[in-house]
């Protein structure tokens, strides 16, 4: 057993790198087929499931240290741009999480109208948007911030609170309400 973890690691790298791969990604590996391949993978997926679970359980300005672990878990080590909202009722309690845009490795199009609309849709009271840097790099840019300005005010003609806005690095986040920015 101890072999097939040395074997894992050495292939890609860390932790990390292992939970974002693919199915295909294990391929050729000595001691691991589809049956080890499909547990590892499960073994992905229960992590992201009992951190929704535990977003669920109680609002997320309780618990920002577990937002930043599922956000870091479901896009940090992408290998292109993606844009999440999580959607929270008026308890800031998840009420679920949307991939709404997903770019290339170094550019994304949002659009504030779409958000909008699902933030109505979900009846959403507020949300936490998010994305990644693949650079792995989570200082925002200009356009970044200008997104987070567009993002608030329209978010608050609908009556919801745009709590925080999230850029995801592998090992790294960067927090726009913690520095005073959203």
């Amino acid at each position: 057993m101890f072999g097939i973890a040395h074997s894992l690691l050495k292939r890609f790298g860390s932790l990390r790198a292992m939970l974002d791969a693919t199915p295909a990604d294990f391929n050729g590996l000595p001691g691991v087929g589809p049956a080890k391949t499909a547990q590892l993978l499960a073994i992905l997926e229960l992590a992201r499931r009992s951190l929704v679970e535990k977003m669920r359980e109680k609002p997320l300005i309780d618990s920002p240290e577990a937002v930043e672990d599922y956000l870091r878990l479901l896009i940090g080590s992408r290998p292109h741009e993606v844009f999440v909202c999580l959607f929270l009722d008026a308890r800031h309690r998840l009420i679920s999480t949307e991939e709404s845009s997903r770019g290339s490795l170094t550019r994304m199009a949002v659009y504030p109208r779409e958000i909008v609309r699902r933030a109505l849709s979900a009846n959403a009271a507020g949300m936490i948007v998010a994305h990644n840097h693949p650079s792995g790099a989570v200082k925002p840019s200009a356009s970044d911030r200008r997104l987070t300005q567009v993002l608030r005010d329209t978010l608050a003609l609908i009556d919801v609170h745009l709590v925080d806005h999230l850029v995801i690095g592998t090992h790294e986040t960067f927090s726009f309400a913690r520095a005073g920015w959203s």
